[in-house]
């Protein structure tokens, strides 16, 4: 799975440093609703590219999400970072993107 989402460039840094102390109660929230191989990439400007191996689709792991405490939490610390509408959490609004190439 591949999305987009955009940083708000003066929380950069913020953002960055939250995402090195990713609490273990998230971590396995995420692999226990089948996010592996987890990766966010992010130009200056704050444009997010994410990607990660779902165990079944985008719309599963999402779901599976939705009912863990960590990740309301996150969620909820997280939501001020991104250029997203008042009040949405960042994975309700995430851009899917359409896998065109891949190679082993």
């Amino acid at each position: 799975m591949g999305f987009l989402l955009k940083v708000k460039e003066e929380r950069l840094e913020e953002y960055k440093s939250h995402h090195r102390a990713v609490s273990p109660e998230m971590l396995e929230a995420l692999s226990r609703n089948g996010w592996r191989n987890y990766s966010l990439f992010m130009r200056e400007d704050g444009l997010l590219f994410g990607y990660f191996e779902a165990d079944e689709s985008l719309e599963a792991s999402l779901a599976g999400m939705d009912g863990e405490e960590a990740n309301r939490r996150w969620q909820e610390l997280m939501a001020p970072f991104f250029e997203i509408p008042p009040g949405a959490r960042p994975d309700q609004t995430l851009v899917e993107l359409e896998e065109v190439f891949h190679i082993d």
